[in-house]
């Protein structure tokens, strides 16, 4: 007998998703549970204990952000937010409240099935794991050591920072205001000049090419995301 897959919790008010999801995820090997609105659903990550959460935002009883800022008191369990509402404020809130990642309505099931793996892949991996290698680039977090097809770049001490905290959150959009705090502190936490001047400063010193990034992914309006599989 096969290892049941991936346990995955639903938590959406709309039946119909619902059944989608259960048919797509089953047909890729997941293991699905659903709960109809915020406070079953909280209930279920306690009794399931689900791998991963598909969140909607729109729910009947618990605003699906209140949802995911009580699960983030206790539980690191990654949280994917489905929802049709498209504004970038909504996914910064989602996001900063501590959703991994963010689809909106209509979504593809491919699309979501790559996140999803990409969220579990993060949550098994050690933040702390020493090396991290994407394409042509590793980060040797043991040594502080940056390369890029095996030669050494050289990194200010706040170019190494963002990019570590990027490492240990890699596959993860991570908010503008996220990135501000970890890195320069609560003072910074809007200042996005500053943010964007480093970005493209590291994108020069680790990217084929800057114009193009392969490695740290824009999220338009957002953040940014680094990207583990090139």
């Amino acid at each position: 007998m096969s290892d049941p897959g991936p346990r995955v919790l639903v938590i959406d008010d709309e039946r119909a998703i619902r059944r989608f999801l259960r048919a797509s995820l089953t047909a890729h090997g997941y293991t699905v549970f659903e709960a109809a609105d915020g406070q079953e659903g909280l209930n279920a990550v306690v009794t399931n204990r689900p791998d991963l959460i598909i969140l909607d935002l729109g729910l009947p009883d618990i605003d699906g952000l209140e949802v995911t800022q009580q699960l983030r008191e206790w539980t690191q369990t990654p949280i994917i937010i489905l929802s049709v509402r498209e504004q970038e404020a909504d996914k910064v809130a989602a996001l900063d409240a501590g959703a991994d990642d963010y689809l909106t309505k209509p979504f593809g099931t491919g699309e979501l099935i790559a996140r999803l793996r990409v969220a579990l892949r993060h949550a098994n991996q050690s933040s702390t794991r020493p090396v991290f290698t994407t394409g042509r680039l590793t980060v040797d977090l043991t040594r502080r050591l940056v390369k890029v097809s095996n030669e050494d770049v050289q990194l200010t001490p706040t170019e190494y920072e963002l990019l570590k905290l990027m490492v240990a959150h890699a596959g993860k959009v991570l908010t503008h205001r996220h990135i501000l705090r970890q890195v320069w502190g609560v003072g910074y936490a809007t200042d996005l000049h500053l943010l964007r001047v480093n970005i493209s400063n590291l994108r020069h010193k680790i990217e084929p090419d800057p114009a193009r990034p392969q490695y740290i992914l824009t999220e338009p309006g957002v953040g940014y995301r680094l990207r583990t599989e090139v």
